[in-house]
């Protein structure tokens, strides 16, 4: 989730630093939401667009802004505006880092951008954790209680039925609880500070392209459900949050 992205960066020090100079940055695959036709921001308005299906990300846009930053590229990302349901005109400039937490709730549906990742996180959080974040998020959104309950049972409970959890077993660490399990919170953050002291580990190296990945366990315990926390090259770390 993004709530532990962020706490990595605050455990990093990084949350301080000038975006210009930062050896770790987060990404979030909701800036890369399709832009709406007017029929399906209409039906996006009144809570009847299905936002955590595959479909509704703009994968060619992510592969290819992740391909850039791989390459340490300076890239725009596009801004996603979630009350409107609208991809605005400004964009963010993100500056090349050594270490990329990219974030989401399908970070490893797609092969293609799954494979770009050297190190792959699941966070696993109790649904009713899941339901009560989402409900109160959506409420500052300026939504009805009742459009959020409805779209949750509609959309949002079925895809990641279907969609997420399967991607469960592509992780190579499960952190049960998210932003409440310290102590996988801080073997993570002790791991990006060894990426970025120079010591990376060879099956690291290896799991590019997604040969050579073995490394695989929970993290101190398992239970059932929730979110995404992914890394890869450069090293992208990815996590996950429901925008929607």
């Amino acid at each position: 989730q993004s709530t532990v992205c962020e706490k990595i960066m605050e455990l990093l020090g990084q949350k301080e630093v000038d975006h210009r100079q930062r050896k770790v940055l987060i990404l979030s695959q909701d800036s890369f939401y399709k832009v709406l036709t007017a029929e399906q921001k209409a039906k996006a308005l009144k809570g009847q667009y299905n936002f955590d299906h595959p479909d509704a990300f703009d994968n060619d846009l992510m592969h290819t802004t992740l391909k850039n930053i791989v390459e340490g590229k300076t890239v725009e990302v596009p801004t996603y505006d979630f009350v409107t349901h609208s991809r605005l005109a400004e964009t963010t400039v993100v500056y090349p880092a050594d270490v990329v937490l990219f974030e989401g709730i399908l970070v490893f549906y797609n092969q293609d951008i799954r494979d770009m990742f050297h190190l792959r996180l699941f966070v696993d959080t109790d649904s009713d954790v899941r339901l009560s974040r989402r409900v109160l998020r959506d409420m500052k959104r300026g939504r009805d209680l009742e459009q959020i309950l409805t779209q949750y049972t509609t959309f949002v409970k079925p895809a990641f039925e279907e969609f997420c959890l399967p991607t469960k077993k592509y992780a190579d660490v499960i952190i049960p609880r998210g932003v409440d399990n310290m102590v996988a919170i801080n073997l993570i953050v002790q791991h990006i500070q060894d990426i970025l002291n120079g010591d990376i580990c060879k099956w690291q190296r290896g799991a590019v392209n997604g040969h050579g990945r073995t490394y695989k366990r929970p993290f101190p315990e398992q239970t059932e459900s929730s979110s995404v926390l992914a890394a890869g090259k450069r090293s992208h770390l990815e996590s996950s949050s429901r925008p929607h």
